[in-house]
């Protein structure tokens, strides 16, 4: 999802903590170029969340998805969000949080999702090591004035927080954006967090779609990093020809559609380390249910 309506969803969308583990039918076919579930992240359908949870959950597992990834509850009890995932026969694997919600409410995360059985606590954002004053905290200004000193002291502070997750018998992991490719003093900022972690308390879930847009290589990260990325987020842009922004990215397309070559990038996932990935459509012009379809089949045909 984009930088800054990220922030804002989940301030407004994580009052309910958790997600559901229900089996998935045993029916249920595996779609993915190396047999892994189809998964969505829960952002793509964030404005049909709050009208029907239970409903727009059995639509999206209709479509063959089987597998979700959460990213806010709209105020939903745990017993609600329990049972729309039983009746919609998905299992919530992973959740998205930023970093300043995972600092102030750790131990409330994590009781949530321990009695859910989510596997993964995802950092969604970084953080600055000094806040800016109230009057500026929006996540794009936050994105802009990330030095190197806040990428090392970001990596630390996940290094602590996975040692909590850990602890707490669950996997923390971190979610790219683009700023994380913006050279700072030389250096990429996502090379550096992948140095400085410890592979035994944080893994990566990279996002393809804003690697490919921040100038990156998902195929070469995953080439260099085969066993430190263990999610993958999916999604595709059309083409532009205005350079790409934090705060400007180009328009959203469908799985096939845009400019990205996922049977590549695919190729090089299934001889690395991946567990799940999740489809993401971040907008839409035309409904929802539809491209969310359109990316569906799409990942059912792609083979490698």
């Amino acid at each position: 999802m984009s930088l800054h309506t990220r922030r804002n969803f989940l301030r407004t969308g994580s009052a309910g903590l958790l997600c559901a583990s229900a089996l998935l039918r045993p029916s249920a076919l595996l779609a993915s170029p190396f047999g892994l579930p189809l998964g969505l992240q829960l952002y793509s359908v964030r404005d049909l969340l709050p009208k029907d949870y239970e409903g727009t959950l059995k639509q999206i597992a209709a479509l063959g998805y089987q597998e979700v990834e959460a990213a806010g509850f709209f105020h939903h009890t745990p017993q609600d969000v329990k049972h729309a995932m039983q009746a919609a026969k998905l299992r919530c694997v992973s959740a998205h949080y930023p970093s300043s919600e995972l600092h102030q409410r750790l131990d409330e995360i994590m009781a949530f999702h321990h009695e859910l059985q989510t596997h993964y606590i995802i950092c969604s954002s970084p953080g600055l090591k000094n806040p800016p004053s109230a009057s500026d905290t929006s996540q794009a200004h936050q994105s802009h004035a990330l030095t190197l000193d806040d990428w090392h002291w970001n990596a630390e502070q996940f290094n602590k927080l996975g040692e909590k997750v850990k602890a707490a018998g669950m996997e923390f992991g971190y979610h790219n954006h683009v700023a994380e490719f913006k050279k700072t003093d030389g250096l990429v900022p996502f090379d550096e967090l992948l140095r400085l972690t410890d592979p035994a308390l944080v893994t990566i879930e990279m996002d393809c779609g804003w690697v490919t847009v921040g100038g990156g290589n998902p195929i070469d990260y995953l080439h260099r990093y085969p066993t430190r990325i263990s999610l993958l987020h999916v999604k595709d842009f059309k083409h532009s020809d205005q350079p790409a922004s934090t705060t400007e990215a180009p328009e959203a397309a469908e799985l096939g559609r845009g400019v990205t070559d996922y049977r590549a990038i695919f190729g090089a996932a299934s001889k690395t380390g991946i567990k799940h990935y999740f489809v993401e459509q971040e907008a839409f012009d035309k409904p929802p249910f539809e491209a969310l379809k359109i990316d569906a089949d799409y990942m059912k045909g792609l083979n490698v």
